[in-house]
Formats: C-alpha cells, structure tokens, sequence
C-alpha cells in the first residue's frame, strides 16, 4: 500500500518515523473531527425524548406515552421520528461518496474544513426549526458535514501517523466521537429542563464544529495528498516539520513520489480500479467492516438509548444519566484500545471484543423477555432495567476496544495509494446506507420484534467474529507501502493478489 508518509520501498520499516511533538498535536487536532460526528450520535437521541420537542414536533407520541396499556417497546415507533434521525445518513452517504474525489483534489485537510463548514450551517438551522422540514434540512447538512469529515479524517490520520503507532492515532478518531456522544448526553440532561432545552442541544452542535474547523486550519497537509496533487515543496516542508528538523527526509519524498507516479501511470478510474480481481480483498473489507460495525447495533442503542432505558422501566431523568453512564464507559473503553492496539494488534481486539459484545445482546435479551413477557405488557422492575444497563455497559465496552475504533483504522490503512481516497469512500458510504437502514428500523423493530431485536444484533455479532477469524488479516506496525505483502501471505485472500516485485 503506497503513500503513508512513514512508508518504505516495499520493506516495513525502512522508513519509520520518529514520534514528534509535530506528529502528536497533528493528529489529536485531526481526530477531532469525530467530535462532531459523536456529538450528532449523542444528541439526537436524548432530544427526541424532550416533551417539549415532541410537542412540537412529534405530538402523536405523547399521546401514545400517555395511553396506559401501551406496549413498552412501542412508545417511540414514529416513521416521523426516526426520519429526523436517519435523514443525515442519507445526505452522509451521497457527501462521502463526493468526497472520494474532493479529497484527491482539495486534500485531506481542505475536505475536514469543507465539513466542518457544513456541519456549523447544519446546527443553525436544526437550532432555529420551527417544522418538521426545517428540522430534515438541517439534518441533511449535517449528514453532508459528516459525510466529508469521516472520509478525510481517518485517511489523514493514517498518513501521518508512523507505523508504529499508527492504531493508536487513529483509534484518536473513534475517542473524540466518545466525546462528542458523552458531551451531548451531558448536555442533553442540563437541557431536558428548560422548555427550549431542545433548541439549546441541537443549535450547540456549531461548538464543536468550530473547534474541529480552526484546528483543521492549523495543521499541515498530509506529505502524501501534497505530493499526488504535484506540490513536492509544501510536501517537502510538511514532511520536515513532522520529523523534525533534524530529519533527513528526502529519501522518504523520494519514495512518495515514485508510488506517486505509478498511481497515475496506471490511468486508470478508482471506482473501476478498485472493482479488479488484484483489489478483492480490499474491496471487501472496504463493504464487510463498517457494514459489521453498524450492525452491532452500537450507534442505533446510542441514538435511542434514552428512548430504550425509559421503554424498560427509567424515569425521563434517570433515562437521560443512563445514558451518560453508557458514553463513559464506551469512551473508557477506547482508551484501552488506544494502549493495546500497536500492542496486541488487530485481529484480537476484534475476536475478544466480538465475543464480549456477543454475550451481553444475548444476556440483555434475555433479561427483557423474563421480564416484560413476550407480549412486553409487563413493566420492569427497577433491578431489572438496572442490570440491563449494566449488561449494556458490558456491551458498550466490548465495541469501544474493538469495532468501534478498528472499523475506522483498518480501511484507512488497507489500500494502495491509486484506490485510497475511493476505499475510504465505499467504506463510509456503506456505514451510512447501513446507519440508515438501521436507524430507520430499529424502533419498529423493537416494538415488534420486542426482546428479539437484541438477539437479531446477537446473531449478526457472532458472523462478523467468524468473518474476522477466517478472512481478517493482522495489519499492526505494518508500513503502508508494505501492506501488500499481507494479502500475499493470507491463506485466502492471496489467490487474488498479484505478487508485487
């Protein structure tokens, strides 16, 4: 895989890149791009269970709350309701598909700007809706600044970080994201208070849109999207000030502009280039992991969980801090996978994180089916909705070491440098059409299927695992030049691949 910037001529290593100050406050000003996307995951969900935004908005649900013999797993099943969330996926899908070509032609960096943009002008007219197309308008900006962000964002991370370290910056991505869910859910329980709380949360987004805007003006370009659009002495200079002055970069620039050059002496269309026998693999896990990913069923229980703890037996308060609980757990997970990743590396975080997460959906449903009933008329008790947010903790954990920060690491790090920018498109892409598909289900789901639903994540929870077993190799510390050499050696995905001199 060419371009990493820490990359070698096809021998890992060669080049490793040492760990500066430069590289260090680079990166975490890069990963903050997740902010945004996290603060979205966090406040949709707690804001569509403010009353006064249901008044507004969505006043066919308080009547249904109001009902005493409802269904608890039906409360919240609106069309309406789960449209305002899902509706950025949409826009997200279509934006990351663009940006493929964006952040091949504008760079990694001017590709965050342009999202961060977006999502700002997304955060004023969510924040000032006064109808329900106000508030699908600024979701579609939002989903568009998301869109950009999450394309770019793990893509530059994966340039710039050295090999060695490489997980642990991008896992960076996955923890600002934590931040964003936990920041929301916070203010999300300050805000259910105030009769325009609803307007406080979602018109707050603009924060941490600014933020992630004015950092991205600060930091330099990736050497690798400078060199493949021909500008070899701002590459040389941003090369320089990530190695330190004292570095002798020239060999490496060298290096850059050769993968550089074959990329384009191939002439050849990314969206057909990537669909060749020789990319197979790549492909695959360009559609397999953010697919997977989605369908633990991590962001849909982040979008709804306030809506999920109240439906078992929460209080609207104690909802909103259960909440909270679930984001800092997920973010204290990441944390530990931010350590180990370099460590331990990819595949077990993946196996071991599968299988926890497997256990706690089926455990989860479990606990609602003693306890609802199967009609889910019953109400749970107290004990009960704690232990199953306990259960959920453990299931929050499991994701945050695992495919929460890996789903973003690996398809930044898999492609060579001719399909990069379109891999990465593909892959955010299918998170968002998955995101979608699923988002717009769930609370349907959860109102027929009841319990089930988390069994339904269960089973997808133990194929992916399998998947990962079979068909996922180890990528740690590997240069991205030299990533070629791992499908070469994969008992299966070698047949494909062409064995590179």
């Amino acid at each position: 895989m060419a371009g990493g910037g820490f990359a070698g001529d096809g021998h890992a290593g060669s080049f490793t890149g040492r760990l500066t100050a430069s590289v260090v406050i680079t990166c975490i000003v890069a990963a903050s791009g997740g902010l945004i996307f996290g603060y979205d995951i966090g406040i949709s969900g707690g804001v569509t269970t403010m009353k006064p935004f249901l008044h507004k908005f969505f006043p066919s649900i308080l009547r249904k709350e109001a009902e005493a013999k409802t269904n608890v797993y039906c409360v919240y099943d609106s069309q309406a309701l789960t449209a305002f969330t899902s509706s950025l996926y949409i826009a997200g899908l279509v934006a990351s598909l663009a940006a493929s070509r964006l952040t091949a032609a504008l760079g990694r960096r001017n590709t965050m700007v342009l999202g961060g943009c977006t999502f700002l002008a997304g955060a004023a007219v969510n924040g000032g809706a006064e109808n329900v197309a106000m508030l699908i308008l600024g979701r579609i900006l939002l989903g568009f600044g998301v869109g950009f962000t999450n394309q770019a964002t793990p893509l530059y991370l994966s340039e710039m970080s050295p090999p060695k370290w490489r997980g642990a910056f991008n896992t960076g991505f996955q923890f600002f994201i934590g931040i964003g869910v936990v920041t929301a859910n916070c203010l999300n329980y300050g805000a259910a208070r105030l009769s325009y709380g609803w307007r406080l949360s979602l018109g707050l987004a603009g924060v941490p849109a600014a933020i992630m805007t004015v950092g991205a003006l600060l930091i330099t370009e990736s050497p690798s999207s400078l060199v493949e659009r021909g500008r070899l002495d701002e590459a040389r200079r941003s090369l320089r000030k990530v190695r330190g002055r004292s570095a002798d970069i020239e060999a490496e620039l060298a290096d850059l502009v050769k993968w550089s050059e074959m990329a384009k002496a191939a002439r050849e269309e990314p969206f057909v280039s990537i669909f060749e026998r020789q990319h197979r693999p790549h492909l695959v896990m360009a559609v397999s992991i953010p697919f997977f990913q989605q369908v633990t069923g991590i962001n849909i229980i982040a979008f709804y969980a306030p809506a999920l703890f109240q439906s078992v037996g929460f209080g609207s308060e104690s909802a909103l801090i259960a909440a909270i609980i679930l984001g800092l757990v997920n973010l204290g997970s990441i944390l530990v996978s931010t350590v180990v990743v370099d460590r331990f590396g990819r595949r077990l975080l993946f196996l071991q994180g599968g299988a926890q997460m497997f256990i706690s959906q089926v455990a989860v449903a479990c606990v609602l089916a003693e306890t609802t009933g199967v009609s889910g008329e019953k109400h749970i008790s107290k004990g009960s909705a704690i232990l199953v947010l306990v259960l959920m903790c453990v299931y929050a954990a499991g994701f945050g070491w695992s495919w929460g920060p890996l789903s973003w690491l690996i398809p930044s790090e898999i492609f060579p440098m001719k399909i990069r920018t379109t891999g990465q498109s593909i892959s955010v892409a299918v998170n968002f059409a998955t995101t979608f598909v699923l988002s717009q289900t769930f609370l349907s789901m959860l109102c027929h299927f009841k319990f089930g639903a988390f069994l339904f994540y269960a089973g997808w929870i133990g194929a992916m695992t399998v998947f990962v077993l079979l068909f996922v190799p180890e990528t740690k510390g590997i240069a991205l030049n030299s990533m070629g050499a791992v499908w070469e050696r994969h008992w299966y995905w070698r047949r494909f691949v062409q064995a590179q001199s």
